[in-house]
């Protein structure tokens, strides 16, 4: 933990200097491939160096990712080529015959990558988070199909449908599926501290504190801060026990320089000035670092946040959630008929349990309790009963006990829990019953956690929650269930809810399934 500002705050808002440090006519930046660059009245010289990057780690990532791509794109056309009846149908002579091979296996994965190039599916700025890169390899795919069936149309060629239909989808299956695994390979690296950009955050002190905090909650994001520049109230840091080292009344290009840092994020209030945000884009010209902004909206993202600019000002629209439409209509059809074919797929194994729990101890084989839903509503929630039939007696006594905050008692090893409940709740079975709560349309199989009706404190911003229905998994579970604090879980329920998308449901049940075999955070 550091605990004071490397460098003094003198004249951190004197003559000649802004909130980013030395503002003048020229300003030394970092060097790039041992040659210092210099910023002269927002010119950068040798201007072809600004593809020079300080990080270089994403030009390996962008190679592996070429090459999955290429392999996928030929393992498509072995499909077509031996899995398919006569894919070479329509090209009977032997001129014919090679144009074709030669098609399926140069031309068409040589196009896959064009494809995928042109649809931006290479941008470093979607590695590891989010769902644009896939988005970008659907495009792609759009494109591929697209273009096949110009080529088809304006030469008349008479192929096969079938042989066309199974090597654009498979190679669409596999690019997806191969980029599914270079991700969960780019996790395991960022886990272990490589392949991230190290961040200098730049602000007041709070607001920078802040992103520190948002950003650490996903490593998978590949962003580690190493320092922050206080852009006002450098006094008040001083000798705290800050995360990172603190700067002040320092040039920042020559901070970031000093920390090797290779992006630079400006926070909240420090953006305000758009005249020192511009000079600061100047100075970092040339030294391959990134500059972005992370402004005061917190918790919102997706395609609610846009960027449209009027006459050279960026204005930020933030749309309303839309909680309805033809996703959310897909929504509630998957949830019911995957639910009603979820119980007679699992009937099996809920007889079996309800044996077990009937032999290790007295009582009901269901726990039913009153949740609160959608709008308020009330209904009874279905569990299996993994507790003794005086739980709620002995609950009074064990408060003291209690590792959680906020509404829920939760106790890792609580004396209340059966041992055959005990099995249920690391599996997670105990909540498959709820599948009946999802087709009476009380549930959903994705959303915020279903609180008790008794205790629950709905005021405020905890209410916003009731606008969905409550899931039988959410970002809750697969971020870390009774690990997290009462805060985290309120947070993660309110961007749900304001972030809902038919995508992040599929995510989160993909999501869920590595949850649940892990056991992580289920007790």
């Amino acid at each position: 933990m550091a605990t004071s500002l490397e460098r003094p705050a003198n004249n951190l808002h004197g003559r000649g200097s802004g909130p980013y440090g030395r503002t003048g006519t020229q300003v030394a930046g970092a060097r790039v491939g041992g040659d210092p660059q210099l910023v002269t009245n927002g010119a950068t010289r040798r201007t072809w160096r600004r593809l020079v990057r300080a990080s270089n780690w994403h030009r390996y990532y962008q190679g592996a990712l070429v090459g999955a791509d290429l392999l996928a794109a030929l393992l498509a056309t072995v499909m077509a080529v031996n899995l398919t009846h006569a894919p070479d149908a329509g090209f009977d002579t032997a001129n014919q015959l090679h144009f074709f091979y030669l098609t399926v296996w140069l031309f068409l994965p040589l196009a896959w990558l064009l494809a995928l190039w042109g649809t931006g599916s290479y941008d470093r700025r979607y590695f590891g988070m989010g769902n644009e890169e896939f988005k970008r390899v659907i495009r792609a795919s759009m494109f591929m199909l697209a273009l096949v069936s110009f080529a088809a149309l304006t030469f008349k060629a008479d192929v096969s449908r079938v042989a066309v239909a199974v090597i654009l989808l498979a190679a669409a299956v596999l690019v997806c599926g191969f980029r599914y695994g270079a991700r969960y390979g780019l996790h395991k690296m960022r886990l272990a501290g490589k392949g991230v950009q190290r961040v200098l955050l730049i602000g007041a002190y709070p607001e920078a504190l802040e992103v520190y905090r948002t950003v650490r909650r996903a490593p998978a994001a590949g962003l580690v801060p190493v320092g922050i520049y206080v852009t006002e109230g450098a006094s008040s840091v001083r000798n705290l026990d800050t995360p990172v080292p603190v700067f002040a009344g320092t040039d920042v290009v020559t901070c970031a320089e000093r920390l090797e840092a290779d992006t630079l994020a400006v926070c909240g209030s420090a953006s305000a000035d758009a005249a020192d945000l511009r000079r600061l884009a100047w100075q970092l010209e040339g030294t391959g670092r990134d500059l972005v902004v992370a402004p005061a909206l917190t918790d919102i993202a997706g395609p609610r946040v846009h960027i449209r600019p009027v006459e050279g000002l960026p204005l930020l629209h933030v749309e309303e959630p839309k909680i309805s439409g033809i996703g959310w209509l897909i929504k509630n059809i998957l949830d019911i008929s995957s639910s009603v074919f979820g119980l007679i797929l699992l009937s099996p194994l809920f007889l079996a349990v309800a044996i077990a729990i009937k032999a290790d101890s007295p009582g009901p084989v269901f726990f039913r309790q009153n949740r609160v839903g959608r709008d308020g509503e009330t209904f009874s929630c279905w569990k299996f009963r993994t507790m003794y039939i005086d739980a709620e007696e002995r609950q009074a006594a064990l408060m003291m006990h209690n590792e959680t905050d906020g509404l829920l008692f939760k106790m890792k090893d609580d004396p209340r829990i059966t041992k055959v409940g005990k099995w249920l709740r690391r599996t997670s079975i105990d909540e498959f019953p709820q599948l009946v709560n999802v087709v009476r349309g009380e549930m959903s199989l994705v959303g915020p956690r279903p609180l008790p009706a008794e205790n629950g404190d709905f005021l405020g911003d905890v209410r916003r929650r009731l606008l969905v229905r409550p899931g039988i998994t959410g970002l809750w579970q697969v971020s870390g269930r009774s690990d997290l604090s009462w805060d985290d879980a309120v947070r993660l329920d309110l961007y749900y809810v304001d972030n809902w998308s038919l995508t992040t449901d599929l995510q989160i049940l993909f999501r869920t399934v590595a949850v649940v075999l892990r056991r992580k955070g289920a007790y």
